[in-house]
């Protein structure tokens, strides 16, 4: 599967390691936004071979995607991306994985719109495990509806704001923001998130914690895989381990 990436920063790099590694993977090309004496990834992560040739983004043109197609895109830049490239690679029949972490409403509705020509991938937080942690507190709150639920998210001191991921935990289990989403900001914590469920005589926690940025890249290949194959349409990581969950636990 031939694979181009947009944006070569702290996550992306970790991406296109992870590609390199993979040999059912191909890195095709990777956007970036500076000049780097390296002429491929491949070289600039320590590699021997020549793969993911560097491309400005300043310097794309309207045909690039045509002239350099890939399979599939994964993207792990910034908002902006959406509205300078995601026609353009939809029109050329190459699907999308975008692991945003915020987008405006603009933004969504475009993707939104584009997804009805082509297969998108969606998630602001792509990694196996948040959305493990998210499908599984939905299966555990149709299971014990009257239990008592508490989402506790910590994050490094600098952090702004309520945790998006901890908000769209919250929205799938339909609880209030402010009376069930708890923050903690401390110095040495990358991001953790703990779902509390409560109950008479028991207390079950389910929690996930990011070690470092390696586990999104490893998410963001897992939803590309998947979405190989399948058929025009917005899906999320969510889709991608519930598929998973049915196809290898549920009985037929």
């Amino acid at each position: 599967m031939k694979i181009g990436v947009i944006g070569f920063g702290k996550t992306g790099s970790f991406v296109c390691e992870e590609i390199l590694n993979d040999p059912e993977l191909n890195l095709s090309w990777v956007l970036k936004k500076s000049h780097s004496e390296f002429q491929f990834a491949s070289k600039k992560l320590g590699h021997k071979s020549s793969e993911g040739k560097f491309f400005l983004k300043d310097e794309i043109k309207p045909d690039f995607f045509q002239k350099h197609f890939v399979d599939l895109i994964i993207d792990f830049s910034h908002e902006e991306s959406a509205g300078l490239y995601y026609e353009k690679i939809v029109n050329a029949n190459i699907k999308i994985v975008s692991a945003i972490s915020h987008y405006g409403q603009d933004q969504l509705e475009k993707i939104k719109n584009l997804s009805q020509k082509k297969s998108i991938l969606y998630s602001p937080n792509i990694t196996l495990g948040i959305n493990w942690l998210i499908v599984a507190s939905k299966i555990l709150k149709n299971i014990v509806p009257n239990a008592d639920i508490e989402i506790i998210e910590e994050h490094f001191r600098n952090k702004k704001g309520v945790s998006g991921t901890a908000l769209k935990i919250a929205k799938h289990l339909e609880l209030d923001v402010n009376e069930h989403v708890n923050s903690i900001r401390v110095g040495g914590v990358v991001g953790k998130h703990e779902v509390i469920f409560g109950l008479p005589s028991q207390t079950i926690r389910l929690v996930h914690e990011s070690i470092d940025r390696a586990a999104f890249a490893r998410g963001a290949i897992l939803g590309a895989k998947w979405l190989m194959n399948k058929s025009t349409g917005l899906y999320s990581m969510e889709d991608v381990l519930e598929d998973k969950f049915k196809k290898f636990v549920l009985p037929p």
